[in-house]
């Protein structure tokens, strides 16, 4: 074995998970996987949501969507925020005068919040903020698309114009007479 490989195989992850050989340090969290830790919990409460997909958007953000309309936006790299999500026009103004909590850049207009850090608000106080945010553009999505959302496959009665078709082929058959 050459010098060279010897010294990359020093770096190598043992069994029980070391990255240097001989060492038996428990590997220490960076901040890469705390924030992935913080984000897990956020993901798993938006996809058991009804009908919400998740897609990664503008490099670096994971989106969760209700109909193709987004409702909660959480930040992939530590940033200026964390999460951002849609609120009531009543919550959005005792939202922000809270500390940690900013009105979400370029979507304040639209009633959208930003928290600076996780712990700007409970877990469980993000839960129904989260749960109220995909209601809210739920109710915003036309009616056709909530409907075909909720596994409806009649969306309204479809009328038969058999009674049109009728004159019109009678008035046919009376000017070719």
């Amino acid at each position: 074995m050459d010098g060279e490989s010897r010294f990359w195989g020093l770096f190598a992850p043992n069994r029980r998970g070391a990255r240097f050989r001989g060492s038996s340090r428990p590997q220490v969290a960076t901040r890469d996987s705390l924030l992935r830790m913080d984000i897990d919990w956020v993901r798993e409460f938006c996809l058991s949501l009804p009908h919400t997909t998740e897609k990664i958007q503008w490099e670096d953000d994971l989106v969760f969507k209700v109909g193709e309309k987004m409702y909660a936006v959480v930040a992939l790299d530590p940033g200026d925020h964390w999460i951002s999500f849609k609120s009531s026009a009543e919550e959005f103004a005792e939202l922000v005068d809270r500390p940690g909590v900013i009105p979400a850049p370029y979507l304040a207009r639209a009633q959208w919040v930003a928290l600076e850090t996780e712990g700007a608000l409970s877990r469980d106080e993000i839960r129904r903020l989260l749960a109220d945010a995909h209601s809210l553009i739920f109710a915003k999505l036309p009616k056709r698309t909530q409907l075909a959302l909720s596994g409806s496959e009649r969306l309204r009665p479809t009328r038969v114009r058999r009674k049109a078709a009728h004159k019109r082929s009678s008035r046919s058959v009376r000017k070719g007479k």
